[in-house]
């Protein structure tokens, strides 16, 4: 499935940032919002973040496909949730579908809860999950 439209989005929210800087909650942070491994005093390139872009959302998208046989997941809603789990890290799939659970209405109505970071409220997380949901119940346009 194309993954284009989560990655805009993962951009758009991210920013890239090829040196290392702390986020909102103090990790070390680099690329397209890229934290394992990283150092304050790192530098990369953009192609180097963009493969760390692509190897982040990997472990997303296979979560994803788990419950693809339940969800049947078109591109939009697969694209918005890669984007949440991205932001939010593999188990908020699990946390936001209970584990294949819930149906598609209520995983949309949950995803525009996960807003605070460090036990705040982040306008731009609200900004996020908004962006997110309407993606996620955007119908997908015919090719005919």
């Amino acid at each position: 499935m194309n993954t284009q439209k989560a990655k805009d989005l993962i951009k758009l929210f991210e920013g890239l940032r090829l040196r290392a800087y702390r986020d909102s909650v103090g990790v070390p942070t680099i690329g397209y919002g890229h934290t394992s491994g990283v150092r304050m005093g790192d530098v990369i390139t953009e192609e180097q973040a963009e493969n760390l872009l692509e190897m982040d959302m990997t472990p997303i998208i296979k979560k994803l496909e788990s419950y693809d046989s339940k969800y049947h997941w078109n591109e939009n809603e697969f694209n918005a949730l890669i984007s949440f789990g991205y932001n939010l890290g593999v188990g908020s799939i699990d946390q936001v579908t209970a584990n294949g659970t819930r149906t598609k209405v209520e995983i949309a109505s949950k995803m525009l809860l996960y807003y605070n970071a460090g036990g705040k409220r982040l306008e731009g997380l609200v900004k996020r999950r908004q962006k997110e949901h309407d993606l996620f119940i955007k119908p997908v346009a015919c090719n005919s």
